[in-house]
């Protein structure tokens, strides 16, 4: 038997590595689905709305008087950031707390929502008049 200690550091990871791109993984609003992450979504949402109006990460986080690494987690999904964070981001951006929220939500929509239309109602633009006194 040997006392070495290995030079290896064991290293657990925070979350689970990502799979491949439809390696197996059911469809959205499938069985067995993982609904994603609220702060992963608004994270998207402020890089997202970010990248939009071409600006910094350091000029949006000097704007909402936030440190520039803990903007950089949130905007990751790393950090769960609280209401006032958010809102103060929201703010730098131009958005309300409530846009920045109502965001998110449809984004969480959009990924958790199955699109299947029926197959016995087939999808056509409406060509008709619509009046409203």
């Amino acid at each position: 038997m040997s006392d070495q200690v290995s030079d290896e550091a064991l290293v657990i990871p925070l979350r689970p590595a990502p799979a491949r791109p439809g390696a197996g993984r059911p469809a959205p609003g499938e069985p067995g689905t993982r609904e994603p992450l609220w702060r992963d979504l608004v994270g998207e949402v402020l890089r997202r709305e970010r990248r939009a109006q071409e600006r910094t990460i350091k000029d949006v986080a000097e704007a909402a008087r936030i440190s520039l690494p803990y903007l950089s987690e949130v905007e990751r999904g790393r950090k769960e950031a609280s209401s006032e964070v958010l809102a103060a981001a929201a703010h730098a951006l131009g958005l309300g707390l409530g846009e920045l929220l109502s965001l998110a939500h449809g984004e969480l929509t959009r990924r958790t929502t199955p699109h299947r239309r029926p197959a016995a109602v087939p999808r056509r633009p409406y060509d008709g008049l619509a009046l409203a006194a």
